[in-house]
Protein backbone atom coordinates (compact mmCIF):
# COMPACT_ATOMS: atom_id res chain seq x y z
CA UNK A 1 0.00 0.00 0.00
CA UNK A 2 3.11 2.03 1.08
CA UNK A 3 3.96 1.88 -2.64
CA UNK A 4 0.60 3.52 -4.14
CA UNK A 5 1.18 6.86 -2.14
CA UNK A 6 3.47 8.20 -4.59
CA UNK A 7 0.55 8.59 -7.19
CA UNK A 8 -0.83 10.92 -5.22
CA UNK A 9 1.96 13.58 -5.66
CA UNK A 10 0.73 16.60 -7.45
CA UNK A 11 -2.43 16.80 -4.51
CA UNK A 12 -0.33 18.09 -2.01
CA UNK A 13 -2.22 21.12 -1.24
CA UNK A 14 -5.56 19.36 -1.27
CA UNK A 15 -3.70 16.85 1.50
CA UNK A 16 -2.50 19.28 3.68
CA UNK A 17 -5.88 21.50 3.20
CA UNK A 18 -8.20 18.68 3.74
CA UNK A 19 -7.27 17.81 7.14
CA UNK A 20 -6.25 20.92 8.41
CA UNK A 21 -10.07 22.56 7.49
CA UNK A 22 -10.68 19.29 9.64
CA UNK A 23 -8.94 20.05 12.98
CA UNK A 24 -9.88 23.99 12.62
CA UNK A 25 -13.71 22.22 12.84
CA UNK A 26 -12.73 20.07 15.48
CA UNK A 27 -10.98 23.01 17.25
CA UNK A 28 -14.39 24.94 17.02
CA UNK A 29 -16.28 21.74 18.65
CA UNK A 30 -13.87 21.22 21.43
CA UNK A 31 -14.51 25.04 22.45
CA UNK A 32 -18.11 23.87 22.70
CA UNK A 33 -18.42 22.51 26.49
CA UNK A 34 -16.15 25.24 27.69
CA UNK A 35 -19.09 27.55 26.43
CA UNK A 36 -21.92 25.32 27.84
CA UNK A 37 -20.27 24.98 30.90
CA UNK A 38 -20.30 28.92 31.22
CA UNK A 39 -24.10 29.13 30.16
CA UNK A 40 -24.69 26.99 33.29
CA UNK A 41 -22.47 28.72 35.49
CA UNK A 42 -21.76 32.12 34.96
CA UNK A 43 -25.63 32.30 33.32
CA UNK A 44 -28.48 30.22 33.97
CA UNK A 45 -26.80 30.09 37.72
CA UNK A 46 -25.81 33.37 38.27
CA UNK A 47 -29.53 34.49 36.42
CA UNK A 48 -27.44 36.49 33.61
CA UNK A 49 -29.72 36.29 30.56
CA UNK A 50 -27.43 38.68 28.43
CA UNK A 51 -24.53 36.42 29.31
CA UNK A 52 -26.56 32.59 27.91
CA UNK A 53 -27.45 34.90 24.63
CA UNK A 54 -24.15 36.22 24.06
CA UNK A 55 -22.53 32.46 24.76
CA UNK A 56 -25.54 30.98 22.28
CA UNK A 57 -24.86 33.32 19.23
CA UNK A 58 -21.00 31.85 20.01
CA UNK A 59 -21.82 28.85 19.74
CA UNK A 60 -23.88 29.32 16.81
CA UNK A 61 -21.36 31.34 15.25
CA UNK A 62 -18.33 28.60 15.68
CA UNK A 63 -20.91 26.03 14.29
CA UNK A 64 -21.75 27.36 10.93
CA UNK A 65 -17.67 28.50 10.51
CA UNK A 66 -17.55 24.56 11.50
CA UNK A 67 -19.81 23.31 8.97
CA UNK A 68 -18.12 25.99 6.22
CA UNK A 69 -14.65 24.34 7.15
CA UNK A 70 -15.93 20.56 7.09
CA UNK A 71 -17.55 21.37 3.78
CA UNK A 72 -13.95 23.14 2.56
CA UNK A 73 -12.69 20.01 3.69
CA UNK A 74 -14.35 17.75 2.32
CA UNK A 75 -14.09 19.22 -1.11
CA UNK A 76 -9.81 18.91 -0.87
CA UNK A 77 -9.90 15.71 0.64
CA UNK A 78 -12.77 14.31 -2.31
CA UNK A 79 -10.42 15.95 -5.36
CA UNK A 80 -7.40 14.32 -4.48
CA UNK A 81 -8.97 10.85 -3.60
CA UNK A 82 -10.12 10.69 -7.05
CA UNK A 83 -7.34 12.55 -8.49
CA UNK A 84 -5.37 9.74 -6.66
CA UNK A 85 -7.51 7.09 -8.13
CA UNK A 86 -7.35 8.10 -11.46
CA UNK A 87 -4.02 8.38 -11.87
CA UNK A 88 -3.51 4.80 -10.43
CA UNK A 89 -6.09 3.15 -12.70
CA UNK A 90 -3.86 5.37 -15.57
CA UNK A 91 -0.79 3.36 -14.24
CA UNK A 92 -2.24 -0.03 -13.48
CA UNK A 93 -3.59 -0.28 -17.12
CA UNK A 94 -0.33 0.86 -18.17
CA UNK A 95 1.44 -1.43 -16.71
CA UNK A 96 -0.85 -4.22 -17.64
CA UNK A 97 -0.45 -3.25 -21.21
CA UNK A 98 3.40 -4.14 -20.72
CA UNK A 99 3.06 -7.55 -19.70
CA UNK A 100 3.75 -10.29 -21.57
CA UNK A 101 0.87 -12.84 -22.34
CA UNK A 102 2.97 -15.55 -19.87
CA UNK A 103 2.14 -12.91 -17.10
CA UNK A 104 -1.33 -12.33 -18.32
CA UNK A 105 -1.99 -15.98 -18.40
CA UNK A 106 -0.58 -16.14 -14.40
CA UNK A 107 -2.70 -13.49 -12.71
CA UNK A 108 -6.01 -14.36 -14.86
CA UNK A 109 -7.92 -11.95 -16.38
CA UNK A 110 -10.93 -11.76 -13.38
CA UNK A 111 -8.75 -10.89 -11.09
CA UNK A 112 -7.33 -7.86 -13.11
CA UNK A 113 -10.47 -6.89 -13.72
CA UNK A 114 -11.77 -6.83 -9.95
CA UNK A 115 -7.89 -4.85 -8.90
CA UNK A 116 -8.97 -2.23 -11.22
CA UNK A 117 -12.71 -1.69 -10.30
CA UNK A 118 -13.59 -3.24 -6.92
CA UNK A 119 -10.02 -2.76 -5.04
CA UNK A 120 -9.19 1.30 -7.01
CA UNK A 121 -12.56 2.16 -5.67
CA UNK A 122 -11.73 0.79 -1.51
CA UNK A 123 -8.51 2.52 -2.24
CA UNK A 124 -10.03 5.83 -3.40
CA UNK A 125 -12.73 5.67 0.01
CA UNK A 126 -9.84 4.76 2.03
CA UNK A 127 -7.86 7.79 0.72
CA UNK A 128 -10.90 10.20 0.82
CA UNK A 129 -11.71 8.89 4.44
CA UNK A 130 -8.10 9.15 5.86
CA UNK A 131 -7.49 12.66 4.60
CA UNK A 132 -11.02 13.89 6.61
CA UNK A 133 -10.72 11.40 9.64
CA UNK A 134 -7.60 10.06 10.30
CA UNK A 135 -6.18 12.93 12.09
CA UNK A 136 -9.62 14.88 13.12
CA UNK A 137 -10.61 11.55 15.51
CA UNK A 138 -7.56 11.98 17.31
CA UNK A 139 -7.32 14.93 17.68
CA UNK A 140 -10.50 15.95 19.31
CA UNK A 141 -9.84 12.32 21.34
CA UNK A 142 -6.91 13.70 22.82
CA UNK A 143 -7.72 17.51 22.95
CA UNK A 144 -10.97 16.01 24.80
CA UNK A 145 -8.23 14.66 27.35
CA UNK A 146 -6.18 17.74 27.37
CA UNK A 147 -9.39 19.60 28.07
CA UNK A 148 -10.35 17.42 30.66
CA UNK A 149 -7.17 18.07 32.65
CA UNK A 150 -7.73 21.51 32.43
CA UNK A 151 -10.98 21.08 34.18
CA UNK A 152 -10.24 18.32 36.96
CA UNK A 153 -6.88 16.15 36.89
CA UNK A 154 -8.77 13.34 38.83
CA UNK A 155 -11.45 13.02 36.59
CA UNK A 156 -9.20 13.36 33.46
CA UNK A 157 -7.19 9.97 34.71
CA UNK A 158 -10.42 8.46 33.82
CA UNK A 159 -10.08 9.87 30.03
CA UNK A 160 -6.57 8.41 29.95
CA UNK A 161 -7.59 5.21 31.01
CA UNK A 162 -10.53 4.58 28.92
CA UNK A 163 -8.61 5.99 25.56
CA UNK A 164 -5.84 3.49 26.55
CA UNK A 165 -8.18 0.45 26.32
CA UNK A 166 -9.82 1.66 23.03
CA UNK A 167 -6.56 2.14 20.93
CA UNK A 168 -6.42 -1.57 22.52
CA UNK A 169 -9.45 -2.51 20.94
CA UNK A 170 -9.40 -1.26 17.76
CA UNK A 171 -5.54 -2.31 16.89
CA UNK A 172 -6.00 -5.54 18.07
CA UNK A 173 -9.43 -6.07 15.64
CA UNK A 174 -7.50 -3.98 12.89
CA UNK A 175 -4.90 -6.80 12.97
CA UNK A 176 -7.18 -9.88 12.95
CA UNK A 177 -9.60 -8.01 10.24
CA UNK A 178 -6.50 -7.11 7.86
CA UNK A 179 -5.52 -10.42 6.30
CA UNK A 180 -9.20 -11.76 6.77
CA UNK A 181 -10.31 -8.92 3.89
CA UNK A 182 -7.66 -9.38 1.51
CA UNK A 183 -9.13 -12.96 1.72
CA UNK A 184 -12.31 -11.66 0.75
CA UNK A 185 -11.16 -9.75 -2.03
CA UNK A 186 -9.21 -13.27 -3.09
CA UNK A 187 -12.80 -14.81 -3.77
CA UNK A 188 -14.23 -12.17 -5.03
CA UNK A 189 -11.66 -12.80 -7.86
CA UNK A 190 -13.14 -16.30 -8.16
CA UNK A 191 -16.91 -14.66 -8.29
CA UNK A 192 -15.79 -12.24 -10.79
CA UNK A 193 -14.00 -15.31 -12.86
CA UNK A 194 -17.01 -16.96 -12.19
CA UNK A 195 -19.62 -14.53 -13.83
CA UNK A 196 -17.35 -13.26 -16.66
CA UNK A 197 -16.58 -16.86 -18.16
CA UNK A 198 -20.62 -17.78 -17.68
CA UNK A 199 -21.09 -14.70 -19.32
CA UNK A 200 -18.92 -14.97 -22.34
CA UNK A 201 -19.96 -18.57 -22.73
CA UNK A 202 -23.92 -18.25 -22.07
CA UNK A 203 -24.18 -19.85 -25.87
CA UNK A 204 -22.33 -22.75 -24.95
CA UNK A 205 -24.18 -23.23 -21.50
CA UNK A 206 -27.76 -22.91 -22.99
CA UNK A 207 -26.43 -25.45 -25.94
CA UNK A 208 -25.38 -28.21 -23.37
CA UNK A 209 -28.44 -27.53 -21.04
CA UNK A 210 -25.72 -26.81 -18.41
CA UNK A 211 -27.47 -23.56 -16.60
CA UNK A 212 -28.98 -25.25 -13.91
CA UNK A 213 -24.86 -27.13 -13.03
CA UNK A 214 -23.51 -23.57 -13.48
CA UNK A 215 -26.05 -21.56 -11.48
CA UNK A 216 -25.02 -24.28 -8.86
CA UNK A 217 -21.34 -23.97 -8.77
CA UNK A 218 -21.55 -19.69 -9.08
CA UNK A 219 -23.86 -19.72 -5.85
CA UNK A 220 -21.62 -22.76 -4.07
CA UNK A 221 -18.66 -19.66 -4.87
CA UNK A 222 -20.83 -16.67 -3.64
CA UNK A 223 -21.89 -18.80 -1.04
CA UNK A 224 -18.47 -19.17 0.54
CA UNK A 225 -17.49 -15.16 -0.23
CA UNK A 226 -20.46 -14.40 1.57
CA UNK A 227 -19.49 -16.82 4.84
CA UNK A 228 -16.55 -15.31 4.46
CA UNK A 229 -17.79 -11.70 4.59
CA UNK A 230 -20.04 -12.36 7.45
CA UNK A 231 -17.16 -13.71 9.26
CA UNK A 232 -14.84 -11.00 9.12
CA UNK A 233 -17.45 -8.69 8.69
CA UNK A 234 -18.37 -9.79 12.98
CA UNK A 235 -15.31 -9.09 13.79
CA UNK A 236 -15.51 -5.50 12.51
CA UNK A 237 -18.76 -5.06 14.09
CA UNK A 238 -17.90 -6.09 17.35
CA UNK A 239 -15.96 -2.65 17.58
CA UNK A 240 -18.74 -0.68 18.25
CA UNK A 241 -20.69 -2.28 21.05
CA UNK A 242 -17.32 -3.16 22.57
CA UNK A 243 -16.33 0.85 22.63
CA UNK A 244 -19.89 1.93 23.52
CA UNK A 245 -19.72 -0.60 26.66
CA UNK A 246 -16.01 1.07 27.57
CA UNK A 247 -16.96 4.39 27.11
CA UNK A 248 -20.30 4.40 29.06
CA UNK A 249 -18.50 2.55 32.05
CA UNK A 250 -16.36 5.47 31.30
CA UNK A 251 -19.24 7.92 31.42
CA UNK A 252 -20.55 6.04 34.47
CA UNK A 253 -17.45 6.03 36.42
CA UNK A 254 -16.74 9.97 35.38
CA UNK A 255 -20.73 10.88 36.59
CA UNK A 256 -19.95 8.91 40.18
CA UNK A 257 -16.58 10.78 40.32
CA UNK A 258 -18.11 14.48 38.96
CA UNK A 259 -20.58 14.14 41.60
CA UNK A 260 -18.70 13.61 44.72
CA UNK A 261 -16.41 16.08 43.44
CA UNK A 262 -19.40 18.70 43.34
CA UNK A 263 -20.39 18.07 46.78
CA UNK A 264 -16.91 18.49 47.95
CA UNK A 265 -17.11 21.88 46.47
CA UNK A 266 -13.88 21.22 44.18
CA UNK A 267 -16.08 20.96 40.87
CA UNK A 268 -19.14 22.81 39.52
CA UNK A 269 -22.08 21.50 37.43
CA UNK A 270 -21.30 22.86 34.44
CA UNK A 271 -17.88 22.02 34.84
CA UNK A 272 -19.52 17.99 35.37
CA UNK A 273 -21.65 18.72 32.21
CA UNK A 274 -18.66 19.98 29.95
CA UNK A 275 -17.02 16.33 31.02
CA UNK A 276 -19.78 14.48 30.15
CA UNK A 277 -19.74 16.51 26.83
CA UNK A 278 -15.99 15.89 25.85
CA UNK A 279 -17.11 11.79 26.57
CA UNK A 280 -19.40 12.28 24.44
CA UNK A 281 -16.96 13.74 21.70
CA UNK A 282 -14.66 10.79 22.71
CA UNK A 283 -17.45 8.07 21.82
CA UNK A 284 -18.73 9.43 18.68
CA UNK A 285 -14.61 10.08 17.56
CA UNK A 286 -14.17 6.69 18.34
CA UNK A 287 -17.31 5.34 16.72
CA UNK A 288 -15.72 6.96 13.43
CA UNK A 289 -12.35 5.91 13.89
CA UNK A 290 -13.79 2.44 14.14
CA UNK A 291 -15.08 2.49 11.26
CA UNK A 292 -12.75 4.25 9.83
CA UNK A 293 -10.41 1.68 11.00
CA UNK A 294 -12.81 -0.86 8.93
CA UNK A 295 -12.28 0.98 6.25
CA UNK A 296 -8.61 1.72 5.95
CA UNK A 297 -8.00 -2.13 6.61
CA UNK A 298 -10.59 -2.80 3.20
CA UNK A 299 -8.42 -0.27 1.60
CA UNK A 300 -5.27 -1.49 3.12
CA UNK A 301 -5.66 -4.98 1.82
CA UNK A 302 -6.83 -3.82 -1.73
CA UNK A 303 -3.88 -1.73 -2.30
CA UNK A 304 -1.44 -4.27 -1.47
CA UNK A 305 -3.35 -6.61 -4.05
CA UNK A 306 -2.89 -3.56 -6.64
CA UNK A 307 0.82 -3.36 -5.44
CA UNK A 308 1.06 -6.86 -5.98
CA UNK A 309 0.14 -6.32 -9.94
CA UNK A 310 2.36 -3.58 -10.06
CA UNK A 311 5.13 -5.33 -8.74
CA UNK A 312 4.78 -8.20 -10.98
CA UNK A 313 7.29 -7.30 -13.90
CA UNK A 314 7.50 -8.84 -17.44
CA UNK A 315 9.39 -11.81 -18.66
CA UNK A 316 10.52 -9.81 -21.90
CA UNK A 317 12.42 -6.98 -22.28
CA UNK A 318 12.56 -4.75 -25.53
CA UNK A 319 15.64 -5.07 -27.94
CA UNK A 320 17.06 -2.23 -29.35
CA UNK A 321 17.58 -3.51 -32.99
CA UNK A 322 15.91 -2.68 -36.33
CA UNK A 323 15.13 -5.07 -38.94
CA UNK A 324 17.71 -5.91 -41.57
CA UNK A 325 16.08 -4.11 -44.50
CA UNK A 326 16.97 -6.81 -47.43
CA UNK A 327 15.18 -9.20 -45.53
CA UNK A 328 12.11 -7.50 -44.11
CA UNK A 329 9.43 -9.36 -44.23
CA UNK A 330 11.48 -12.76 -43.50
CA UNK A 331 10.61 -15.18 -40.67
CA UNK A 332 12.60 -18.01 -39.90
CA UNK A 333 12.21 -20.54 -37.00
CA UNK A 334 15.46 -22.32 -35.75
CA UNK A 335 14.60 -25.66 -33.85
CA UNK A 336 12.17 -23.45 -31.56
CA UNK A 337 10.83 -25.19 -28.95
CA UNK A 338 8.23 -23.70 -26.18
CA UNK A 339 6.99 -24.48 -22.84
CA UNK A 340 4.10 -22.76 -21.56
CA UNK A 341 4.49 -21.68 -17.51
CA UNK A 342 3.56 -24.47 -15.28
CA UNK A 343 2.31 -26.59 -18.49
CA UNK A 344 3.68 -30.46 -18.18
CA UNK A 345 5.05 -30.62 -21.87
CA UNK A 346 6.32 -28.50 -24.50
CA UNK A 347 3.66 -26.89 -27.04
CA UNK A 348 5.91 -27.32 -29.08
CA UNK A 349 9.08 -29.22 -30.04
CA UNK A 350 11.99 -28.49 -32.91
CA UNK A 351 10.50 -26.16 -35.54
CA UNK A 352 12.58 -25.45 -38.09
CA UNK A 353 11.43 -23.25 -41.03
CA UNK A 354 12.49 -20.26 -43.46
CA UNK A 355 9.21 -18.08 -45.18
CA UNK A 356 10.95 -15.70 -47.29
CA UNK A 357 9.38 -12.03 -48.34
CA UNK A 358 5.91 -12.19 -50.11
CA UNK A 359 4.84 -16.01 -49.46
CA UNK A 360 2.44 -17.28 -48.05
CA UNK A 361 2.62 -19.64 -45.60
CA UNK A 362 -0.05 -22.68 -44.35
CA UNK A 363 -0.65 -23.78 -41.23
CA UNK A 364 -2.30 -26.80 -40.69
CA UNK A 365 -3.13 -29.30 -38.02
CA UNK A 366 -5.71 -31.15 -35.69
CA UNK A 367 -7.06 -29.43 -32.67
CA UNK A 368 -4.60 -28.45 -29.97
CA UNK A 369 -1.32 -29.57 -32.38
CA UNK A 370 -0.01 -25.81 -31.65
CA UNK A 371 -0.91 -24.00 -34.80
CA UNK A 372 -1.83 -21.22 -32.50
CA UNK A 373 1.30 -21.07 -30.28
CA UNK A 374 3.25 -21.75 -33.50
CA UNK A 375 2.40 -17.76 -34.92
CA UNK A 376 2.36 -16.65 -31.68
CA UNK A 377 6.52 -16.54 -31.55
CA UNK A 378 6.48 -14.22 -34.82
CA UNK A 379 4.71 -10.99 -32.88
CA UNK A 380 6.53 -12.25 -29.83
CA UNK A 381 3.23 -12.62 -28.13
CA UNK A 382 5.59 -15.54 -26.25
CA UNK A 383 9.23 -15.59 -26.33
CA UNK A 384 10.30 -19.33 -27.64
CA UNK A 385 11.83 -21.49 -24.69
CA UNK A 386 15.16 -22.54 -27.10
CA UNK A 387 16.05 -21.96 -30.61
CA UNK A 388 15.64 -19.03 -32.27
CA UNK A 389 12.38 -16.72 -33.86
CA UNK A 390 13.65 -14.20 -35.75
CA UNK A 391 11.54 -11.20 -38.28
CA UNK A 392 13.25 -9.15 -41.14
CA UNK A 393 16.88 -11.57 -40.38
CA UNK A 394 16.82 -10.48 -36.64
CA UNK A 395 15.96 -12.64 -33.39
CA UNK A 396 12.70 -11.05 -31.96
CA UNK A 397 14.11 -10.81 -28.98
CA UNK A 398 16.50 -8.04 -30.11
CA UNK A 399 14.22 -6.25 -31.61
CA UNK A 400 12.26 -3.25 -30.47
CA UNK A 401 9.02 -4.17 -29.63
CA UNK A 402 7.50 -1.18 -31.28
CA UNK A 403 9.22 -2.43 -34.31
CA UNK A 404 7.99 -5.72 -34.54
CA UNK A 405 4.68 -4.84 -33.92
CA UNK A 406 4.16 -2.35 -36.28
CA UNK A 407 5.06 -4.91 -38.81
CA UNK A 408 3.02 -7.67 -37.79
CA UNK A 409 -0.60 -7.88 -37.79
CA UNK A 410 -2.55 -10.17 -36.58
CA UNK A 411 -6.04 -11.35 -36.92
CA UNK A 412 -7.04 -13.39 -34.03
CA UNK A 413 -9.10 -17.01 -33.88
CA UNK A 414 -11.90 -14.59 -32.44
CA UNK A 415 -12.94 -11.42 -33.94
CA UNK A 416 -13.15 -8.62 -31.67
CA UNK A 417 -14.74 -5.20 -32.64
CA UNK A 418 -14.94 -2.15 -30.23
CA UNK A 419 -17.88 -0.11 -29.68
CA UNK A 420 -17.92 2.93 -31.91
CA UNK A 421 -18.09 2.55 -35.64
CA UNK A 422 -16.70 0.61 -38.99
CA UNK A 423 -14.29 3.39 -39.48
CA UNK A 424 -12.94 3.93 -35.83
CA UNK A 425 -12.37 0.37 -35.86
CA UNK A 426 -10.69 0.48 -39.62
CA UNK A 427 -8.32 2.97 -38.17
CA UNK A 428 -7.07 1.20 -35.42
CA UNK A 429 -4.98 0.12 -38.33
CA UNK A 430 -3.31 3.09 -39.33
CA UNK A 431 -5.03 6.18 -37.72
CA UNK A 432 -4.12 8.63 -40.65
CA UNK A 433 -5.49 5.81 -43.67
CA UNK A 434 -7.30 8.07 -46.13
CA UNK A 435 -11.25 6.87 -47.13
CA UNK A 436 -10.34 5.28 -50.27
CA UNK A 437 -7.34 3.26 -48.30
CA UNK A 438 -10.21 1.96 -46.59
CA UNK A 439 -12.57 1.13 -48.89
CA UNK A 440 -9.51 -0.95 -50.50
CA UNK A 441 -8.61 -2.72 -47.67
CA UNK A 442 -12.65 -3.60 -47.11
CA UNK A 443 -12.75 -4.60 -50.80
CA UNK A 444 -9.29 -7.15 -50.21
CA UNK A 445 -11.01 -8.17 -46.96
CA UNK A 446 -14.57 -9.23 -49.18
CA UNK A 447 -16.15 -6.89 -46.65
CA UNK A 448 -17.19 -3.95 -48.68
CA UNK A 449 -20.43 -5.25 -49.55
CA UNK A 450 -21.51 -5.31 -45.53
CA UNK A 451 -20.33 -1.82 -45.10
CA UNK A 452 -22.37 -0.04 -48.56
CA UNK A 453 -25.54 -2.94 -46.92
CA UNK A 454 -25.53 -0.56 -43.72
CA UNK A 455 -26.79 3.05 -44.03
CA UNK A 456 -24.23 4.44 -42.43
CA UNK A 457 -21.15 2.52 -44.93
CA UNK A 458 -18.16 3.64 -42.89
CA UNK A 459 -20.14 5.56 -40.15
CA UNK A 460 -22.16 2.67 -39.07
CA UNK A 461 -22.09 2.24 -35.27
CA UNK A 462 -20.75 -0.94 -33.83
CA UNK A 463 -21.43 -2.05 -30.87
CA UNK A 464 -19.43 -3.55 -28.08
CA UNK A 465 -17.86 -6.77 -29.20
CA UNK A 466 -19.42 -6.03 -32.50
CA UNK A 467 -22.83 -8.19 -31.42
CA UNK A 468 -24.49 -6.04 -34.25
CA UNK A 469 -22.81 -8.12 -36.75
CA UNK A 470 -22.42 -11.79 -37.60
CA UNK A 471 -20.00 -13.99 -37.27
CA UNK A 472 -18.41 -14.09 -40.80
CA UNK A 473 -18.99 -10.14 -40.61
CA UNK A 474 -16.61 -9.74 -37.66
CA UNK A 475 -14.07 -11.47 -39.54
CA UNK A 476 -14.62 -9.77 -42.51
CA UNK A 477 -14.15 -6.38 -40.92
CA UNK A 478 -11.39 -7.67 -38.26
CA UNK A 479 -8.83 -8.54 -41.60
CA UNK A 480 -9.65 -5.39 -43.42
CA UNK A 481 -8.29 -3.42 -40.13
CA UNK A 482 -5.54 -5.77 -40.33
CA UNK A 483 -4.76 -4.72 -44.17
CA UNK A 484 -5.33 -1.13 -43.29
CA UNK A 485 -1.78 -1.52 -41.77
CA UNK A 486 -0.41 -2.65 -44.89
CA UNK A 487 2.21 -4.68 -42.54
CA UNK A 488 5.03 -6.75 -44.25
CA UNK A 489 3.63 -9.92 -42.08
CA UNK A 490 0.17 -10.83 -42.04
CA UNK A 491 -1.00 -13.76 -39.66
CA UNK A 492 -4.52 -15.24 -40.61
CA UNK A 493 -5.20 -17.42 -37.22
CA UNK A 494 -7.83 -19.21 -38.49
CA UNK A 495 -9.72 -16.11 -39.29
CA UNK A 496 -11.95 -16.95 -41.84
CA UNK A 497 -13.43 -19.82 -40.20
CA UNK A 498 -16.54 -18.06 -40.35
CA UNK A 499 -16.60 -17.70 -44.07
CA UNK A 500 -17.96 -19.74 -47.05
CA UNK A 501 -15.55 -21.93 -49.19
CA UNK A 502 -15.57 -19.33 -51.78
CA UNK A 503 -15.41 -16.02 -49.79
CA UNK A 504 -12.49 -17.79 -48.41
CA UNK A 505 -11.10 -17.93 -51.72
CA UNK A 506 -11.78 -14.97 -52.69
CA UNK A 507 -10.02 -13.27 -49.64
CA UNK A 508 -7.16 -15.54 -50.05
CA UNK A 509 -6.84 -14.65 -53.81
CA UNK A 510 -7.32 -10.93 -53.03
CA UNK A 511 -4.28 -11.01 -50.34
CA UNK A 512 -2.07 -12.65 -53.26
CA UNK A 513 -2.98 -9.89 -55.49
CA UNK A 514 -2.34 -7.18 -53.53
CA UNK A 515 0.81 -4.37 -54.69
CA UNK A 516 2.98 -4.88 -51.82
CA UNK A 517 1.69 -8.44 -50.86
CA UNK A 518 2.66 -9.11 -46.96
CA UNK A 519 4.40 -12.76 -46.19
CA UNK A 520 1.04 -14.18 -45.27
CA UNK A 521 0.98 -17.08 -42.07
CA UNK A 522 -2.45 -18.94 -42.65
CA UNK A 523 -3.98 -21.01 -39.81
CA UNK A 524 -6.68 -23.15 -40.50
CA UNK A 525 -7.98 -26.61 -40.65
CA UNK A 526 -9.26 -26.82 -43.52
CA UNK A 527 -7.28 -28.29 -46.28
CA UNK A 528 -8.69 -26.30 -48.64
CA UNK A 529 -7.90 -22.65 -47.15
CA UNK A 530 -3.75 -24.22 -47.23
CA UNK A 531 -3.93 -25.98 -50.79
CA UNK A 532 -2.56 -22.86 -52.85
CA UNK A 533 0.24 -21.93 -50.16
CA UNK A 534 4.03 -21.71 -51.48
CA UNK A 535 4.86 -23.62 -47.75
CA UNK A 536 2.13 -25.68 -46.00
CA UNK A 537 3.20 -26.81 -42.07
CA UNK A 538 1.99 -30.13 -40.85
CA UNK A 539 1.85 -30.05 -37.10
CA UNK A 540 1.07 -33.14 -34.77
CA UNK A 541 0.80 -32.85 -31.16
CA UNK A 542 3.35 -30.08 -31.13
CA UNK A 543 5.87 -31.69 -34.05
CA UNK A 544 6.52 -31.11 -37.60
CA UNK A 545 4.82 -33.53 -39.34
CA UNK A 546 5.76 -32.46 -42.51
CA UNK A 547 6.77 -29.24 -44.63
CA UNK A 548 6.18 -28.52 -48.44
CA UNK A 549 3.43 -27.47 -51.36
CA UNK A 550 0.30 -29.75 -51.03
CA UNK A 551 1.06 -31.89 -53.92
CA UNK A 552 4.50 -32.82 -52.03
CA UNK A 553 2.81 -33.21 -48.49
CA UNK A 554 0.12 -35.09 -50.36
CA UNK A 555 2.11 -37.91 -51.77
CA UNK A 556 4.63 -38.57 -49.16
CA UNK A 557 2.91 -36.92 -45.60
CA UNK A 558 0.30 -39.74 -43.68
CA UNK A 559 -0.97 -36.68 -41.57
CA UNK A 560 -1.70 -34.46 -44.50
CA UNK A 561 -2.94 -37.23 -46.30
CA UNK A 562 -5.44 -38.20 -43.47
CA UNK A 563 -6.63 -34.50 -42.79
CA UNK A 564 -7.20 -33.85 -46.34
CA UNK A 565 -8.92 -37.58 -47.06
CA UNK A 566 -11.20 -37.00 -44.10
CA UNK A 567 -12.42 -33.21 -45.38
CA UNK A 568 -12.64 -34.02 -48.97
CA UNK A 569 -14.20 -37.35 -48.69
CA UNK A 570 -16.65 -35.80 -46.80
CA UNK A 571 -17.67 -33.54 -49.44
CA UNK A 572 -17.45 -35.74 -51.93
CA UNK A 573 -20.06 -38.27 -50.00
CA UNK A 574 -22.08 -35.39 -49.69
CA UNK A 575 -22.33 -34.83 -52.95
CA UNK A 576 -22.66 -38.28 -54.17
CA UNK A 577 -25.39 -38.41 -51.18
Amino acid sequence: MKKLLVYIKGYGRECVLGPLFKLLEASFELIIPLIVASIIDRGIAAGDRAHVVRMVACMAALGLVGLLAAVTAQFFAAKAAIGFSTRLRHVLMAHIQTLSYTELDTLGTSTLITRMTSDVNQVQSGVNMCLRLLLRSPFVVFGAMVMAFTIDVRCALIFVAVIAVLCAIVFSIMLITIPRYRAVQGQLDSVTAATRENLNGVRVLRAFCKEDAETEKFERRNQLLTRMQLAVGRISASMNPLTYVVINAAVIALIYSGALRVDMGTLSQGEVIALYNYMSQILVELVKMANLIILLTKAWACGDRISAVLDVQSSQLSGDREFDEARRGSVSFEDVSVHYKDAGADALEHISFCARPGETIGVIGGTGSGKSTLISLIPRFYDATSGRVCVGGVDVRELKKETLRDAVAVVPQKAVLFKGTIRSNLLWGNENATEQELLDALSTAQALDVVNAKPGRLDEPVEQGGRNFSGGQRQRLTIARALVKKPDILILDDSASALDYATDASLRRAIRQMDNRPTTFIVSQRASSVRFADQIIVLDDGSVAGIGTHDALLAGCPVYQEIYASQYGREEAVQHG
